[in-house]
């Protein structure tokens, strides 16, 4: 059976779209290369306007160059099928327009049968929307989807694609960024990670940073010293984090080593920082999916103001490692976890099998096509792993699990 594919990829970058496209292609070409393929321009903005590239036999025999860059060749946007409103004012639909229709309607009329999409959770919640319209209304398509998000927070997925690289990445803009704890005496610096309710980027980017200083060859004497390079604090969604003793451990680290390093995820302590936001009458800004934008409200410099008088900072210096870990192009290990996801999602295309393709964590981490109704975002990240408990002692930061 002749058939056609398209791709699309959505939300947040991740370390992995333009391989995963690379992938996709790459095994089609070898599998079936007769199958037609297109690819849907900025997700599904590209899917409602009709927008899309034709991956002709040029592209098909340099895809490999793909794995070699970060971002999406295709483009990404944050499109809600369900969200009429915001279509409606974004023009991607007309008034009374059923979104979830007009796409279903797009993909018939390109002759598409099977689609692909490489996204997180809200990609592949949107894609579970849209597959459920299809098969209730008969339009026989299979929707199979790849999971990516820096945050790895996708239910019930064990690694999200994308995600060590991200981490791996954001280690490396911290050697850089906390090289500038002398710039000045006594010097705050936080760096900013990127995880709205999840806090294994945080957590993973440290302990990738702290095996860098595991490796370094130091001279103390002229004051080349691990003790100033070290991470002294690491603070995540899950986690309460008791300010004022924090703050009184933090001052003693200070006051030896004459700065302070800490690693923050964006979304801790994101309610407090909303309330207060609100109680003053402010306007919190969000996204066509309802989460807040983040960086609307700061976070990294919310928690600077607590912190930067009661240890004695001097200066205090901010940075975020977001969009530079995210749009990286793919490490060694995703790059094989991506071969063998778009794999597994080609084979199961095939069959006509739909699902998100991930190692599923509630079935002993077995690799498959996971049910769209199981796939949820905002998994937890579990602080009592041991690995993090042992970073956390490494560093004489105070927890409880």
């Amino acid at each position: 059976m002749a058939h056609k594919v398209a791709f699309l990829t959505a939300g947040g970058f991740a370390p992995c779209l333009s391989s995963a496209v690379g992938a996709l292609i790459e095994k089609y070409s070898v599998v079936s290369p007769e199958t037609e393929i297109i690819a849907y321009k900025h997700g599904y903005q590209g899917l409602l306007t009709g927008d899309y590239i034709t991956v002709t036999d040029t592209i098909r025999r340099n895809a490999s160059r793909l794995h070699l860059y970060g971002g999406s060749p295709i483009g990404n946007s944050r499109v809600k099928l369900t969200n009429a409103k915001n279509l409606v004012a974004r023009g991607l639909c007309a008034e009374g327009e059923n979104p979830l229709k007009k796409a279903a309607d797009r993909l018939e009329a390109d002759g598409v049968d099977i689609l692909h999409t490489i996204g997180g959770d809200d990609t592949n919640t949107t894609a579970a929307d849209l597959a459920a319209y299809l098969a209730e209304h008969g339009y026989g398509l299979t929707v199979v989807g790849l999971p990516k998000t820096v945050d790895n927070d996708i239910i019930p997925i064990r690694q999200s694609l994308g995600a060590d690289t991200a981490a791996d990445q954001g280690a490396h803009f911290a050697q850089n960024v906390i090289a500038e704890h002398n710039a000045s005496a006594r010097q705050l610096i936080i760096h900013e990670v990127m995880g709205r309710h999840c806090g294994w980027l945080t957590a993973a980017t440290a302990q990738k940073y702290r095996a860098w200083l595991d490796q370094c060859e130091w001279l103390p004497e002229i004051g080349l010293s691990r003790d100033a390079w070290e991470v002294h604090g690491v603070y995540v969604p899950e986690m309460e984090i008791d300010i004022a003793a924090e703050s009184v451990r933090l001052r003693q680290v200070m006051d030896k080593v004459g700065n302070v390093n800490l690693f923050l995820s964006e979304g801790a302590g994101v309610e407090t920082i909303v309330q207060e936001l609100e109680a003053r009458g402010e306007e919190v800004l969000r996204d066509a999916f309802g989460h807040i934008r983040l960086e609307t409200i700061n976070p990294g410099a919310w928690f600077a103001k607590q912190f930067a008088s009661m240890i004695g900072a001097e200066k205090v210096l901010v940075q975020k490692s977001g969009y530079f870990s995210r749009s990286a192009p793919a490490n060694p290990y995703d790059l094989a976890l991506i071969k063998e996801m778009a794999d597994f999602a080609v084979d199961c295309a095939l069959q006509g099998i739909s699902g998100v393709i991930g190692n599923d964590e509630e079935d002993k981490n077995t690799l498959k096509a996971i049910a769209f109704t199981r796939i949820a975002g905002g998994k937890a990240f579990d602080t009592g792993e041991a690995w993090f408990q042992q970073l956390l002692d490494e560093i004489g930061q105070t927890h409880t699990h």
